[in-house]
């Protein structure tokens, strides 16, 4: 039997399935596993969709999530490889009644992974290209109720056009910053005194580079934060102005800095520390300004 095609107005709930799934891809894909996104459709309040849960996942190396192709079997998965997309690995749930589609990426390859939370983003912000997209995919589903190619077909042009212009205007720094900080970001034992890796950070310089750095835990007083070890690599190549800055712990959380990495920015720029943009919290998109965490300074 062919999938059966429905579109249904949104559902928040569909933000509660995408996180209940999300913990059982990241149990199977563990170390592997950068970050992890709902996208899709689903993903967008107030557009109305096909109930299936697209989740995009964002990863170190395609051959272990190769490997892990029995693990997600087991919670319902078929694992059909790239399916289309050179460079993919894609895997579904549900049969012909599908509840959950995953595309999993390599970290590095930013054309991907870029456009579907370009995408994703413009739908959430602009209301009426919102409606519209709605409204074709309602009127496909009710013409192609059992061939998905005719329904994908017929919404092909408009997702493409769509999908340029949110390229055009997507920022999408935050994301390549949170993915080189996971990417940095391994535990690790140098001596019987000295670990490394917990944490890690990334920042933006105002000349629109990124700068990764790990923390260095001591048996003593002699070690650094992640952050001020993006900072040090920062300076040694010649920069010191911060426009953006991230910490990640090591379940993948942003975390506040430390108030020596704020003292040391501050002191950094004392004329404009206050603008450094701060992400609090990355799954929620919460961003801060130095200035709101450090608002009155020593000098």
């Amino acid at each position: 039997m062919s999938q059966h095609i429905t579109v249904v107005d949104y559902n928040p709930l569909w933000i509660k399935k995408y996180e209940e799934e999300a913990v059982l891809i990241k149990e199977i894909l563990a170390d592997n596993c950068i970050a992890i996104y709902h996208i899709g459709s689903t993903s967008v309040p107030g557009l109305a969709a096909k109930p299936i849960i697209d989740i995009m996942a964002a990863v170190r190396s395609l051959e272990k999530v190769d490997c892990a192709a029995e693990a997600f079997s087991k919670i319902g998965y078929e694992y059909l490889g790239e399916f289309g997309i050179e460079g993919r690995r894609y895997l579904r749930k549900g049969g012909d009644e599908r509840t959950h589609q995953i595309h999993i990426f390599q970290m590095n390859d930013w054309s991907n992974i870029g456009r579907h939370l370009a995408f994703r983003d413009y739908m959430r912000t602009h209301e009426k290209e919102r409606t519209q997209y709605a409204k074709l995919k309602i009127e496909l589903a009710q013409k192609f109720p059992y061939d998905i190619d005719g329904y994908c077909d017929g919404k092909e042009s408009f997702v493409r056009e769509i999908e340029e212009l949110a390229l055009s205007q997507f920022d999408g720094t935050w994301e390549k910053m949170y993915i080189a900080a996971r990417k940095a970001q391994k535990e690790r034992t140098l001596s019987s005194l000295v670990e490394a890796g917990s944490v890690s950070a990334a920042l933006l310089t105002e000349k629109g580079n990124i700068y990764v750095g790990v923390c260095i835990d001591t048996a003593c007083s002699l070690g650094m934060c992640a952050e001020r070890n993006a900072m040090a690599n920062m300076i040694t190549n010649g920069e010191n102005g911060i426009y953006r800055l991230i910490a990640v712990d090591r379940n993948g959380k942003a975390v506040p800095p430390c108030g020596a990495c704020r003292e040391f920015m501050t002191q950094l720029m004392p004329e404009n520390y206050r603008s450094i943009e701060i992400m609090l919290d990355y799954e929620k998109e919460k961003v801060v300004t130095l200035g709101e965490l450090t608002p009155e300074w020593w000098i």
